[in-house]
């Protein structure tokens, strides 16, 4: 199987160097092809990839190709490759609220794969959501889930919806996970912890908290019981978090993100 890469940004990249561990791949390099400079020069560089400066020889051989620039270049993209594609080629689509439709019409493509990456996909730990046109055979989804899962876990689901959904989720919930990791950090600085011991304590019990999650098959609800006694620190704080709202607050942020995907799949 040979790989083409368009644009090798971080996120790119990132799914790039996860999927040179793919067997599938039969030791064939993957093609990268980007118009930076800089990037140009880091490929240039290192080995395990081949950088492309024709475009047009790069995708007479590429079996997959990867679209990883930034959405309001697709246009860009879209008509400096429409009159090259091979019948039978399969686009995979790392930007973020274009759609199926769009992707196919600006290809001139039939077999298309829509994901939603996230930013842990940096550190192995990402989660992808994807689906498929309905010209992508189960065999080739389970080729494409195959090497997303480089990165972590990809999940494919019914449909493009879902794709928006899973943005409002996985998506930016990383940032969500900051967000609350900042706050908590303050907090802990306000009550005199150093910037380092901050960073540690909340860190770390993050870290403990979804391991705890993720090896047991208790709920997050569950989970708040047993470390929260009554009358007790834990409960006074949770108590708060509830008078104050935060669990619909968050729940209207994801719902926000995913509004916002709709209407850039519509842009």
């Amino acid at each position: 199987m040979k790989l083409l890469l368009i644009g090798a940004g971080n996120m790119g990249l990132t799914y790039a160097e996860g999927m040179l561990t793919s067997s599938l791949l039969n030791g064939n390099p993957i093609r990268v092809h980007d118009k930076s400079l800089e990037v140009k020069e880091k490929i240039l560089k290192d080995d395990r990839f081949i950088f492309e400066e024709d475009l047009q020889t790069a995708l007479s051989e590429a079996d997959i190709v990867f679209l990883a620039v930034k959405p309001y270049h697709k246009e860009d993209v879209f008509e400096e490759i429409n009159e090259l594609v091979k019948p039978g080629q399969m686009f995979v689509s790392l930007m973020a609220g274009v759609n199926i439709k769009t992707l196919s019409k600006g290809l001139n493509a039939k077999k298309i794969v829509r994901t939603m990456p996230n930013l842990p996909a940096q550190v192995g730990k990402g989660v992808t959501s994807f689906t498929v046109s309905k010209h992508v055979s189960k065999l080739e989804a389970k080729l494409v889930k195959s090497l997303l899962d480089t990165t972590g876990v990809s999940v494919k689901v019914k449909n493009e919806k879902f794709i928006d959904a899973s943005t409002g989720i996985s998506g930016s919930g990383p940032a969500y996970v900051f967000y609350f990791m900042e706050s908590m950090m303050q907090a802990a600085r306000d009550m005199g912890f150093s910037e380092k011991v901050s960073k540690v304590l909340v860190s770390q019990t993050f870290e403990g908290a979804v391991e705890l999650f993720n090896q047991n098959d208790l709920s997050p609800k569950k989970w708040m019981d047993r470390v929260a006694s009554k009358g007790g620190t834990t409960r006074a704080a949770l108590d708060s978090m509830e008078d104050n709202n935060i669990r619909e607050l968050i729940h209207d942020a994801a719902y926000a993100a995913f509004d916002r995907a709709v209407e850039l799949g519509k842009e």
